[in-house]
C-alpha cells in the first residue's frame, strides 16, 4: 500500500554516491531521468563536473543505473563546451545545470545552461537532443537543437534547473527562470516531439527562482520556488487551468535558505519535496511529504552536517516502484538514495 502520511515513508533501502569521472574534484546540480520498463537502465543521471564550478574544464557527466546489475555505471562525459561551441557557432565559456527529458519517440533531450561573456546571469538555455537511436549508454551523444528563444536580449539570462512536468499528450512543461537583476520563474511548453510552443510567467514577484512543478490534477498545478531573500520561505504559485495562467499563493511555512528545491507528485495525495530545511545554510537536507502541496510533514532527513557542510540541489524521480533522490554532497560528489513502496497510479 502507499504511505498515508509522511510518517509512513520507509527509510532508504539503498544509498551511496554515483561514480564521477576521474580527476574531477567538483560535482554539482544533478538531474534524474526515469527510463521505460523495457530499457536496460532504470535511471539516467546527469550533472556537471570539473575542477570547480565555472572552471574551463567543466563538462556534463552522465551515469546509468543498470537494472540487471542494480549498480550505477562508470560516469562518462556527454557534453563539453568546445563541441557545443562548434555547433552553436560562438564561444561557450561555462556549462551547468543539465535537465533531462524523454520524448514520445524515446529520445533523450538535454537542456543545459551555457554562458559566453559574463556570469550565470548572462546565460542561455541550450536545447540538445540525442543524436543516435538505440539504448547503448556507451554511445549516448547529443546534438544542438537550438538556443531557446526566450528573450529579445540575445536570449540572455534564462536558466534551467529542475525537472520537466510531463503532460498526458506526451509533451511537457519545463520550469525555468530569469536572472538578471530581478529574478522570476517561467513555464515553457513543449509538444511530444520536443518542439517549443511558448512561455508563461509563473509569478509576478521579482525575487524567486528555480521553480519545481507539482501536478495536483490535470488543471491544478503548483510551483514551489527558491526565495533569494534573507529569511525566505519556500514560495508558491498556482495554476487552475493547466498552466495557461498563474497566480501567487502565500508562502509555505518551510524555510528556504536561498537554496534549490525539488518536488514530485506521484499520484493524487502523494507529493514529495526535497529541501534545505534550516533558516540558514545547506547542511541539512530533508524529504517532506504532502497530500495537497501546501501542508508538508517531515518524512526523512536525508543528510545532516554542521557548519559549512553542504547537501544541496536535489533531484527526484520515480522508477521501478521506488522514489529516487540525488543531490550534491559537499560540492564534490553526487549522492543518491532510494525509497521503495507502492503508489497508486493516476
Amino acid at each position: 500500500m502507499a504511505p498515508h502520511s509522511a510518517a509512513e515513508v520507509v527509510a532508504a533501502v539503498e544509498r551511496g554516491q554515483i561514480p564521477v569521472p576521474p580527476d574531477t574534484p567538483a560535482a554539482h546540480a544533478s538531474a534524474l531521468l526515469a527510463m521505460p520498463a523495457s530499457h536496460p537502465s532504470a535511471l539516467l543521471a546527469f550533472w556537471f563536473a570539473g575542477q570547480r564550478e565555472s572552471a574551463a574544464d567543466v563538462q556534463i557527466a552522465a551515469s546509468r543505473f543498470d537494472r540487471a546489475t542494480q549498480e550505477w555505471s562508470a560516469a562518462r562525459f556527454v557534453v563539453n563546451r568546445h563541441t557545443l561551441a562548434q555547433q552553436l557557432g560562438f564561444a561557450v565559456r561555462r556549462l551547468g545545470n543539465p535537465v533531462a527529458w524523454l520524448d514520445a519517440q524515446g529520445r533523450v533531450h538535454l537542456f543545459v545552461v551555457a554562458t559566453g561573456l559574463g556570469g550565470w546571469a548572462a546565460a542561455r538555455i541550450v536545447h540538445l537532443r540525442q543524436s543516435q537511436d538505440g539504448q547503448d549508454f556507451a554511445t549516448l551523444a547529443f546534438k544542438v537543437e537550438r538556443i531557446l528563444p526566450l528573450s529579445w536580449l540575445w536570449n540572455n539570462s534564462f536558466l534551467v534547473r529542475t525537472a520537466p512536468l510531463p503532460l498526458t499528450d506526451g509533451g511537457m512543461v519545463l520550469p525555468v527562470y530569469f536572472e538578471m537583476g530581478i529574478k522570476y520563474p517561467v513555464a515553457l511548453r513543449f509538444d511530444a516531439k520536443g518542439t517549443f510552443l511558448g512561455m508563461v510567467r509563473i509569478s509576478s514577484r521579482q525575487h524567486l527562482l528555480q521553480p519545481t512543478l507539482l501536478m495536483a490534477d490535470e488543471s491544478r498545478w503548483l510551483a514551489l520556488m527558491r526565495d533569494q531573500r534573507i529569511d525566505g520561505k519556500v514560495a508558491v504559485a498556482q495554476t487552475l487551468d493547466g498552466g495557461q495562467h498563474w497566480s501567487d499563493l502565500p508562502n509555505l511555512t518551510l524555510h528556504n535558505p536561498d537554496s534549490s528545491v525539488a518536488a514530485l507528485a506521484l499520484a493524487p495525495g502523494h507529493m514529495f519535496l526535497v529541501h534545505n530545511s534550516l533558516p540558514k545554510g545547506r547542511n541539512v537536507l530533508d524529504l517532506s511529504a504532502s497530500e495537497d502541496g501546501q501542508k508538508w510533514l517531515l518524512a526523512q532527513t536525508l543528510a545532516r552536517g554542521t557548519g559549512q557542510d553542504e547537501y544541496s540541489y536535489p533531484a527526484l524521480a520515480w522508477a521501478d516502484d521506488s522514489l529516487w533522490v540525488s543531490y550534491t554532497e559537499q560540492r564534490k560528489a553526487i549522492a543518491w538514495q532510494r525509497f521503495s513502496f507502492s503508489v497508486p497510479t493516476r
